[in-house]
């Protein structure tokens, strides 16, 4: 795997083997005890989410979804992340962490309500603990960091049942003043929150070597708090390292930054052609060390599924795609007017009367020639 530095932290490598525990570049030993049954569930997590990304894509290449953000060869930092978390935990991600809300919980149809134009987001972040998807490059780190200043002064941090937020964004993110101002802000009031970057080597199509002198998990440094780097396409190490961080951060001990370093398999959204910026053979690189294709490796050698749980487990997402396309193809549109329901939790007399005449300018096209 092309790096910058021999610290990376890996748990699986790309042909299956595990590693019993690796260092990261603080002295923190990683590792991860699991029962077969957990290591089965990661990799049927890993092939859902991928499934339910690929039938967005398609829809939205179908005219069904006005744009879609593919998580494609990011599964791992997202399973594997998502897994780490804990029920009281808040989440805040960017617009391409559906294997996050899919971990969390969050009816896969609610994304894609979103990308429809039907709804600006459906799920309830109280009762999923899950921020809405955060368009503004960055501005997520900045509510996460907020977020978690007020764990500190509900006191709910220092113990076992503390809780802890984390902030998801991209590699080009680093490049925004949110993103340094929340790392200037945490490391001050020790904020319980993890900065979760999944560096997916292109900022659109700005490659990492122009964003940055220094890997991204060394910045951490100059604000004053941990920074690790992690194998982004191994759900494992992934999932020990943010374990980690989160436990660091209810204990009260502070942020950290993790750099999962993975790679955008597809285009940044679809609405983008990769193939303008980024030679073949770099991508086809990456492909070796597909995040999945490493698990299923993992679990052949150690006997710990065969090639039944493998065909039902692809068999099983792919149903869940195929009802997903259905919820999708026969979810109804709003109402023109519902665009007034959710400004002000009561309503007002100046949004009534604007509601009144757009309804009215409306009703002014009907039996006409437009």
């Amino acid at each position: 795997m092309a790096r910058d530095d021999d610290t990376l932290v890996q748990l699986l490598t790309p042909d299956g083997e595990r590693v019993d525990r690796a260092v990261g570049p603080d002295g923190v030993e990683y590792s991860v005890d699991l029962t077969d049954a957990e290591y089965r569930g990661f990799y049927r997590d890993l092939v859902t989410v991928r499934r339910l990304d690929a039938e967005a894509t398609a829809l939205q290449r179908q005219g069904e979804l006005g744009i879609w953000a593919s998580l494609l060869g990011q599964e791992a930092a997202q399973v594997g992340s998502g897994r780490a978390l804990r029920p009281q935990d808040m989440v805040f991600p960017t617009y391409r962490e559906h294997g996050v809300l899919y971990c969390r919980g969050i009816d896969p149809i609610m994304p894609l309500s979103l990308f429809r134009g039907v709804d600006q987001g459906a799920w309830d972040p109280i009762e999923t603990r899950c921020g809405m998807y955060t368009i503004v490059i960055g501005a997520q780190t900045l509510h996460a960091t907020g977020y978690a200043m007020g764990i500190t002064m509900d006191g709910k941090v220092g113990n076992d049942d503390g809780e802890a937020a984390i902030a998801y964004f991209g590699d080009g993110a680093t490049s925004q003043g949110d993103v340094n101002e929340a790392f200037i802000w945490s490391a001050v009031y020790t904020a319980p929150v993890v900065f979760f970057c999944q560096n997916n080597q292109y900022a659109i199509s700005e490659p990492i070597e122009r964003q940055t002198r220094v890997p991204l998990y060394q910045r951490a440094a100059g604000f004053g708090f941990p920074g690790v780097r992690v194998d982004g396409n191994d759900v494992l190490a992934s999932y020990a390292v943010t374990r980690h961080a989160l436990d660091h951060a209810r204990g009260g001990q502070g942020p950290t930054l993790i750099e999962a370093y993975t790679y955008r398999m597809g285009a940044h959204t679809t609405s983008d052609d990769p193939s303008r910026y980024r030679p073949p053979a770099e991508a086809e690189a990456w492909r070796s060390r597909d995040p999945i294709a490493r698990l299923a490796a993992f679990l052949g050698k150690q006997q710990i599924a065969d090639e039944s749980f493998f065909a039902e487990v692809d068999e099983q997402a792919r149903t869940e795609a195929v009802r997903l396309r259905e919820r999708v193809l026969t979810m109804p549109d709003p109402a023109p007017d519902s665009i007034f329901d959710n400004v002000y939790p009561h309503g007002s007399p100046l949004l009534d009367g604007e509601r009144e005449r757009f309804n009215a300018y409306r009703k002014s096209f009907e039996g006409s020639a437009h």
